[in-house]
């Protein structure tokens, strides 16, 4: 029975193994140290125990060398733990630059997915093996936590935020995704499933649930809400042109400078006066609260990530046109209407004279 329950869950992503050299690493130290501990204790008991009443111990100065060993040694191994967690965390944090960026979305008690062409999940994942790819995360209510543990990470989901992680799988199946953070009476039902596909399987799996992309979806919302009305990138705009922000380093009237990536775009719609660009003024209404479409089962959340999405997506040239800026088609001219035919002359046989004739006739009689 216990030969059928695994120590630890499979290691399916580049970051698995180290992780697990990193822990394996931490627990022979601490385990080496408390077994020398141990076996110095019960040694300094026995070999320096009171053996009468009247034994008393001798005077001990110490040593210098002692005590620079027992100080040095453990902070080159501190350092080293240090050292070796901190570069795992710096990979977990930076997202290599090709990975494909995926939303998900927590929500008592159910984890939303949406991928870039549209196609969306609930509770599960399905990605792409040997390929990287970024989580972008938020929550609709409380504090949750995206956790699997074959790819040996969890990373807190946070309402009125994003937060995000990236996986690069090396297997092929199915794991376990759980909520590693208790969100409420059915947290334990929070649970669900990553897919890891081969390359040709995934692209079918995709094909099979082709929608609007996340950026069509968002162009749509952009123009409904008319935001075109003041970032229309043209001589009569009256908000920041939006066409190749993301990325980039935005100067503010305060001084400050901040990286134009998801969060501030998220900010910036439903907070605008929190970070106003250089040069503009803080004109624009919040949206909070007016992105949910109670008709359908569009949320604020996922309204949010189709204009981050819509706006990520937009380069150079790319900004809609406002109405009043489109050309009116062009007129055309009128069909020209069928020539009246004169109604004809009835014909005048032999025998029939015409009527002027019979008339002329009838006032000589």
């Amino acid at each position: 029975m216990f030969a059928q329950v695994p120590l630890f869950p499979e290691a399916a992503s580049t970051v698995a193994y180290r992780v697990d050299a990193l822990f394996f690493f931490l627990c022979a130290v601490t385990g080496a140290v408390a077994v020398l501990v141990t076996i110095l204790v019960i040694y300094f008991a026995v070999r320096y125990r009171r053996r009468s009443e009247d034994e008393r111990s001798t005077r001990i100065l110490g040593s210098r060398r002692l005590e620079w060993f027992w100080t040095v040694a453990p902070l080159f191994v501190f350092l080293l733990m240090f050292g070796w967690g901190a570069s795992i965390y710096n990979t977990q944090a930076h997202p290599p630059p090709d990975a494909t960026t995926i939303f998900v979305v927590g929500k008592q008690w159910m984890w939303k997915v949406q991928h870039p062409d549209g196609q969306r999940e609930i509770n599960e994942l399905h990605v792409p093996v040997g390929r990287p790819v970024k989580l972008l995360m938020t929550s609709e209510d409380v504090i949750h936590s995206f956790g699997v543990p074959a790819f040996r990470f969890k990373t807190d989901v946070l309402p009125d935020r994003y937060t995000q992680t990236w996986f690069q799988p090396t297997r092929v199946g199915r794991y376990h995704l759980f909520c590693d953070q208790y969100c409420g009476t059915s947290h334990s039902t929070m649970v669900g499933s990553v897919v890891v596909m081969s390359e040709r399987d995934h692209q079918e799996w995709l094909n099979s649930r082709a929608d609007l992309s996340l950026a069509l979806k968002g162009r749509r919302l952009f123009l409904k809400l008319q935001c075109i009305t003041c970032h229309s990138a043209n001589e009569r705009a009256r908000a920041p042109v939006l066409e190749g922000l993301y990325g980039k380093v935005v100067p503010l009237r305060d001084g400050r400078t901040v990286l134009a990536d998801e969060a501030y775009i998220r900010r910036s719609i439903l907070r605008p006066e929190a970070d106003v660009a250089q040069g503009w003024e803080p004109i624009m209404p919040t949206f909070q609260g007016q992105l949910a479409d109670p008709g359908s089962d569009l949320s604020e959340e996922d309204a949010l990530i189709q204009l981050v999405a819509y706006i990520r997506s937009l380069g150079p040239g790319q900004t809609p046109v406002r109405n009043e800026d489109s050309p009116p088609p062009p007129r055309q001219a009128a069909p020209a209407k069928p020539e009246e035919k004169k109604p004809e002359a009835p014909a005048r046989g032999p025998n029939k004279p015409d009527a002027p004739a019979r008339e002329k006739e009838k006032g000589k009689s």
